[in-house]
């Protein structure tokens, strides 16, 4: 379980606060892979997009991933070094302020590069085409671009030699929250279905989901992977990560504000899953809580909910050692990656505060959220 060495009364709860240390040893890590294999390693903004901690984070990789227009303004604006782009399907209206701020622009079909292709090269970018391998390593079916019928990246059947020209790189992204071996079976089948056409492409990347920075990834078996791929085919390699830089690097502080027993004890927080923190409704899971165990494991068992109208706003079960009370704090680790970018203001609940520990022991405060921040992205 995780420690905190911070006071955690200096903020009004809800926040998000990162602590800058444990953000700086996931750097590290990456870059040691950098520096190991002379791959580029990439933000994933989609999971993590922070930027007061980009002038940090830019020190270590080598510049950003987006998934669209918002995103890439993001990294060009705020992390300043590679600015990489990949949609389903861009929007016309957008595509030419994409082209400018972006160095490479992956495509997720044909006939979406066939439509843009002509405006595309003329501007001396890089483009890619996204692959779909059709082999599923995960359980998390939401998750998965390779189910049956997904659409995302052009399978074998799909693939066009012919339209080539002007494509430099492939794209891969199939993992989620998994371990090297897991790599390396998709490259084994990368390899068999589209083998052939890396030998004609510049750089292959290898997309998300390693979760790299977790305790038990096999770095070794993720080097040996990109320095395979680097020097059979003469390409340069590129992972974006998102998850793997924030990873136990952010904690999620709330603040009991009622306690109601229904046959259940059931504790009311003024923070939400459904609002701060979606990932528990979807993937689903249980965030991990200081000082709690699991259900009836300690002496005194609550289930944690959100202020929301929804019945389904429920966090999980948790016991304690002491009983709980109102205007207690409860900490929530592993908060800083997806929770902040997927955080929402249903039902008008307002968005956690967001604060930095810095390695010299201050805690920085970044923002707050208001009631004009809910009501101007509205009509």
């Amino acid at each position: 379980m995780q420690e905190i060495n911070f006071d955690i009364n200096l903020v009004q709860t809800p926040y998000i606060i990162v602590d800058e240390s444990l953000l700086i040893k996931n750097l590290e890590k990456l870059k040691s892979i950098i520096d190991a294999t002379g791959c580029k390693i990439l933000l994933a903004q989609k999971a993590f997009s922070m930027f007061s901690l980009y002038p940090l984070i830019s020190e270590y990789l080598s510049g950003t991933t987006a998934s669209g227009l918002f995103e890439a303004k993001l990294g060009y604006e705020k992390f300043g070094k590679e600015n990489h782009v990949f949609s389903p399907a861009y929007i016309e209206s957008e595509f030419d302020e994409l082209l400018d701020i972006c160095d490479h622009l992956i495509f997720n079909s044909f006939s979406q590069w066939e439509h843009f292709k002509d405006k595309a090269v003329k501007s001396g970018k890089s483009f890619g085409i996204r692959i779909n391998p059709e082999f599923s390593t995960q359980n998390h079916a939401i998750y998965d671009p390779c189910s049956v019928g997904s659409r995302l990246g052009v399978t074998l059947k799909n693939f066009r030699p012919d339209l080539l020209n002007g494509i430099s790189g492939l794209h891969f992204h199939t993992l989620c929250e998994q371990n090297s071996d897991a790599l390396t079976e998709t490259i084994k089948v990368i390899e068999e279905k589209f083998g052939d056409y890396l030998y004609q492409m510049e750089w292959v990347n290898f997309g998300g989901g390693h979760h790299i920075t977790h305790e038990d990834y096999y770095v070794n078996t993720l080097i040996k992977c990109i320095n395979y791929i680097k020097n059979k085919y003469n390409v340069h390699v590129y992972l974006e990560p998102g998850e793997a830089v924030a990873l136990n690097t952010g904690f999620l502080v709330s603040s009991i504000i009622d306690i109601v027993d229904n046959g259940i004890t059931n504790v009311i927080l003024d923070t939400s899953a459904a609002c701060h923190m979606p990932d528990v409704i979807e993937m689903p899971y249980r965030p991990n809580v200081i000082g709690a165990g699991l259900p009836n494991e300690k002496p005194y068992t609550y289930r944690f909910g959100g202020p929301t109208c929804l019945a389904g706003d429920i966090i999980g079960d948790y016991s304690f050692d002491k009983p709980l009370e109102i205007g207690d704090k409860v900490i929530f680790c592993d908060m800083a990656h997806y929770s902040m970018v997927k955080s929402n203001m249903f039902n008008g609940v307002n968005l956690p505060s967001i604060a930095i520990f810095e390695k010299n022991g201050n805690i920085k405060f970044i923002r707050s959220f208001g009631y004009d921040d809910y009501k101007n992205r509205l009509s």
